[in-house]
């Protein structure tokens, strides 16, 4: 490696040259290309890597600069990044240091100023539009000209005053030469005689500069008013380049992606997997994609020993034959499944749709709306349908449903065990419609409802209310006549973070089996949305799933792994592992959350040899060979026109007779917008937000004069609004205060009686 170069300022505020960064304990330091540029400290790999891919960027107006030894220094951003460097020398540490600390001053400076030009305007208005801006600008500056203009005219009564003060003094001086003194006192009168003349001819120049300045200044407005616009369009114009850059960008990472995963699945016939040092050399640089190196499996699974295949060579490919015959070689009990002739489906009552209107194409410009959103709730930020589905969450909250198949396949199986497969199959499945859906469905009004009876097709009715308006929380509730049930109570917590938006899905989901009372309880992962900014949006689902069986203890834990560009593992891969309550492993599950998971029966296990991090062993699974149990349907033609809605969504929101006044298909903005009429649909969502935020002030008023506070037991204050289907309690499983169904709502359809229904549209 040969030695860095001095680190070289070649214009302006523009400092460049090589320092050593600490990248992780397996490859230490490492030779980086640094450069410093308008209070920004960005890094490179490489020199030729500043025309295209930055590896880390820190803000230094917010930083700290602190020097830990003669070469050493570490720059800071408040913990979110933490730059730990090293200088060829200590000359060459003390020149960044002092280049840093100059740009630090700058930046803080320029922060500074432009926090207090924004201190007029609320972080809550929506932002200005060019032209309103402009004409703000124009009036600061014609402001400016006037005020220039009366201190102008205070300096004319001065001259005026001076002038007329010193003609005064002058006479006075001459009457005193006039005199002829002699000696001392004469040269003195002179003196002061001269210095009184200098004096007023001096004045005069100061107040004809300051009326010239004026006239040019006056002169020239309307030459800096053009300017000012010039550069605004040229600012609009250079901002959509942006934005084109990045889709392409986009464009060239998918094609990229694509190729790694067609490279990835043809290594893996021929190697075990790609090595942990192959994976990235930047282990803590991109803080939106995530550490390669985690992504390691926590178990390998290999094919068991040829005793355990004996009978496999005579089935027949496909789940339940190869599920049976293996399960019978090992003298247990087959699936459940494979002793079933096929089910016989009902005749649905009414023909589904299969299309809705496409999605008109209106330009929007996200940055304006989001970029004064940073930080804040989702579900808080006033938001346009434009960037919407025609959905809404209670509506997505039912999609959860459309491969109910599994539960009920799980309601028949007499093995605890097999019956996690179908739960775990079916905790995964509820992601597989995200993948393209990167529009944000409605967010429910206070006592909105939905129903879905599919009781005739499927055996199962599903209703939904959104219990709570902030935090936002809807409750969940489904009767299978095939042996299940399914609750759950979802409340989002969202952030938007600049460049992504994180989703927390917080509640837990529970499915009970009446057959055998097993009752199981898990939770959702986090959604991120990528791109949100500039570029084409994309969805990754990260994070780990417990699922518990409360009745026997068995568990299975599952894991989404996060996306990362240096990865050579599949994308979107989903691992698990059936346990017991003594922990012991009988089923493994892998594949992705959208398209498809296999389990295989593990035969036995052993623990591997150490692999490299931080001594952590890897569990070795010897398993059969691995059977699909379930994979997603595929899109209805045209879908990429229809917000990518599978078979299922595009029903949802069909129009049918006899529902509640409060279900989401009687929404008005929500059914504007699938008819395309987005203006109209802009509208009335306002007048909906409205409304519900009168009638809550109405309800606290209420509740105020009636000196009654819905303070809980735990002292947590909560909205005086009571559910009309679902009442709060304790929940013994989990110990949370829940939403559970309280019945009352398939009756009163049945009888078309909805009297205790509120007014919300």
């Amino acid at each position: 490696m040969s030695e860095p170069k001095t680190p070289t300022t070649p214009a302006g505020d523009t400092y460049k040259g090589w320092v050593f960064k600490w990248t992780n304990y397996i490859k230490g330091y490492q030779r980086r290309w640094f450069v410093l540029s308008n209070g920004l400290l960005s890094y490179y790999r490489t020199q030729a890597e500043m025309g295209h891919t930055c590896r880390g960027t820190i803000n230094l107006a917010t930083a700290t600069i602190t020097v830990d030894d003669a070469c050493n220094f570490v720059i800071s951003n408040g913990g979110a990044q933490t730059y730990h460097l090293k200088a060829s020398c200590e000359v060459e540490r003390q020149r960044w240091i002092t280049a840093l600390e100059l740009a630090k001053a700058k930046a803080a400076n320029m922060q500074a100023e432009s926090d207090d030009s924004g201190d007029d305007f609320s972080s809550s208005s929506p932002p200005a539009a060019h032209g309103q801006s402009g004409a703000a600008q124009n009036s600061e500056v014609q402001s400016a000209l006037r005020t220039l203009g009366s201190k102008v005219e205070d300096l004319t009564t001065c001259n005026d005053l001076i002038s007329k003060h010193g003609s005064a003094l002058q006479r006075s001086l001459t009457e005193l030469d006039s005199l002829r003194l002699t000696g001392e006192a004469g040269d003195k009168i002179r003196q002061v005689t001269e210095r009184a003349t200098l004096f007023r001819i001096t004045s005069n120049a100061m107040i004809n500069a300051c009326r010239d300045f004026l006239a040019l200044a006056q002169a020239h407005s309307k030459r800096w008013q053009k300017a000012l616009q010039a550069e605004r369009e040229q600012r609009v114009r250079l901002e959509e380049t942006l934005e084109q850059l990045a889709k392409q960008h986009n464009h060239l990472e998918r094609a990229f992606r694509g190729a790694a995963q067609a490279n990835a699945s043809a290594d893996s016939k021929s190697t075990a997997g790609p090595g942990k040092g192959e994976a990235s050399d930047e282990d803590e640089d991109d803080n939106e994609f995530f550490d390669a190196m985690e992504e390691n499996p926590e178990f390998i699974t290999v094919p068991a020993d040829p005793q355990f295949h004996k009978r496999s060579s005579s089935n027949v490919s496909g789940f339940n034959s190869e599920m049976c015959s293996d399960d019978q070689s090992l003298n247990e009990e087959p699936l459940a499944m494979s002793q079933e002739s096929p089910s016989q489906e009902l005749v649905p009552l009414k023909k589904r749709r299969t299309r809705i209107p496409d999605k008109p194409n209106y330009s929007l410009n996200l940055w304006s709306i989001m970029k004064n959103c940073i930080g804040k709730e989702l579900s808080k930020i006033p938001m346009p349908v434009n960037f919407n589905e025609p959905i809404s969450m209670l509506q997505r909250l039912s999609e959860d449903l459309e491969y109910h198949e599994l539960l009920d396949k799980a309601a028949k199986c007499h093995s605890s065990l097999e019956q996690m497969c179908y739960v775990a199959a079916f905790s995964v499945s509820s992601y597989s419609t995200t993948v393209h859906r990167t529009g944000k469905p409605f967010n429910p009004l206070l006592g909105e409802t939905y129903e879905l009876d599919r009781r005739r097709e499927s055996g199962y009715r599903s209703l939904c209310e959104q219990v709570s308006h902030h935090p936002p929380a809807a409750a969940h509730h489904v009767i299978s006549d095939r042996g299940w049930t399914l609750r759950q109570e979802i409340t989002v917590a969202s952030k938007f973070r600049g460049k992504y938006l994180s989703i927390m899905p917080l509640g837990t989901i529970h499915a009970i089996f009446g057959k055998n009372n097993h009752h199981y309880t898990w939770k959702k992962v986090t959604t991120t949305v990528h791109n949100i900014i500039v570029g084409k949006l994309w969805i990754d689902q990260s994070g780990e799933i417990d699922i518990v069986n409360h009745t026997t203890g068995d568990r299975c834990h599952l894991k989404f792994a996060p996306y990362s560009y240096f990865s050579r593992d599949v994308a979107r891969k989903v691992t698990g592992v059936v346990m017991d309550k003594d922990g012991k492993a009988h089923y493994v599950l892998s594949g992705t959350w959208d398209e498809k998971m296999e389990l295989s029966r593990v035969m036995q296990s052993s623990r591997g040899g150490e692999n490299g991090t931080e001594g952590k062993q890897k569990t070795v699974y010897q398993t059969l060979k691995a059977r699909e149990v379930w994979r997603r349907n595929p899109l209805p033609d045209g879908a990429e026109t229809m917000y990518f809605f599978t078979a299922l969504a595009l029903t949802l929101n069909e129009s049918e007779d006899g529902v509640a006044p409060t279900d989401s298909r009687r929404r008005p903005d929500q059914r504007l917008m699938e008819d395309g009429r987005w203006e109209e649909a802009n509208t009335e969502k306002q007048r909906l937000e409205e409304k519900q935020r009168s009638v809550r002030r109405e309800r606290e008023r209420e509740a105020a004069s009636q000196r009654t506070s819905s303070q809980s037991e735990d002292g947590a204050h909560h909205d005086s609004h009571q559910a009309i289907w679902f009442e709060r309690c304790e929940d013994r499983i989990t110990g949370e205060h829940i939403h559970i169904y309280k019945g009352g709502y398939w009756e009163a359809k049945d009888r078309g009686s909805w009297e205790g229904c509120p007014d919300i549209f």
